[in-house]
């Protein structure tokens, strides 16, 4: 009786998240799955099994160049966000001597992930824009004469943009991975004679791959499905693939294409975390 029990407490334990992740991931992604087969009929569409909507996305320019647009967009503000975080983060756990400093640089790159995304998107569109902060200082020091509008709704403000808001994802790990690196291994690449930069590059840098690994994941992932920020600050010009998705699903009422779209962002951003985790497996077991 009681072993009968205990399977049913560990059913029933075990069960309701199964039950969730059935409900509204499998079985959401099965729907979509379906519909990306299904063909547009005026004024809605039909079932059927068949790979056009997939033909389209590939060989109609249109879509092709959204999709390399958001590719290119979601690696810019990786890169970004990693030639920023890891100075930071290399300063916080090598370099910053006292506790409380530490802790306040480390908290006030966090603190923005309490506000609303809205109004951090919203901040730079403000800054950025021509009554903005920074049209107001260059004009101030008299580099401009006048209200420029280069800097908003085009690509440059969605990099920024979306840098700003999402590095907290790249800082993050890589402090975690940094602050695991044992001071002692850094000391004893000194000894044998390495300097800094070669015992950061043999040393330092290889243990903190998982780390950079993570973080490019989750800026990348979360970069390239985003589509309030190319809104606001991107333009005409400006849409990503989460743009088009939301288009197709809303005023074209093209569910089969958006589906079909919306699949290949699911397997671009599996494909990146299936390398990222393969990657730190591979650190892992390489020593790191």
């Amino acid at each position: 009786m009681t072993l009968i029990r205990r399977n049913l407490a560990g059913a029933l334990v075990l069960g309701i998240p199964f039950l969730w992740i059935a409900l509204f991931m499998l079985l959401p992604y099965g729907i979509i799955v379906t519909y990306s087969f299904w063909i547009k009929t005026y004024p809605t569409f039909k079932p059927a099994f068949q790979f056009g909507n997939y033909l389209t996305l590939f060989t109609d320019p249109q879509y092709l160049q959204v999709m390399l647009r958001t590719l290119k967009i979601a690696l810019l503000v990786s890169l970004c966000s990693f030639l920023l975080a890891y100075p930071f983060a290399f300063y916080l756990v090598f370099r910053c001597k006292s506790a409380a400093l530490r802790t306040w640089l480390y908290m006030a790159v966090i603190a923005p992930l309490w506000v609303s995304y809205l109004l951090r998107a919203y901040v730079w569109k403000t800054i950025l824009g021509t009554e903005g902060i920074l049209n107001s200082f260059l004009m101030s020091v008299g580099l401009i004469d006048q209200p420029s509008d280069i800097f908003l709704y085009n690509q440059f403000a969605m990099v920024v943009t979306l840098t700003y808001i999402f590095i907290p994802f790249m800082v993050m790990p890589i402090y975690t991975a940094l602050e695991k690196i044992p001071h002692n291994l850094t000391e004893a690449s000194a000894d044998l004679g390495m300097g800094p930069w070669r015992s950061f590059w043999h040393v330092t840098l290889p243990l903190s791959l998982p780390g950079v690994a993570a973080g490019f994941t989750l800026t990348f992932c979360l970069s390239f499905g985003d589509f309030v920020a190319p809104f606001l600050v991107g333009g005409p010009d400006g849409n990503l693939m989460a743009n088009v998705i939301a288009t197709q699903f809303g005023a074209a009422l093209n569910w089969p294409l958006g589906s079909a779209l919306a699949i290949v962002m699911l397997v671009v951003v599996l494909s990146i975390v299936s390398m990222s985790d393969r990657l730190e497996r591979k650190g892992t077991a390489g020593g790191f």
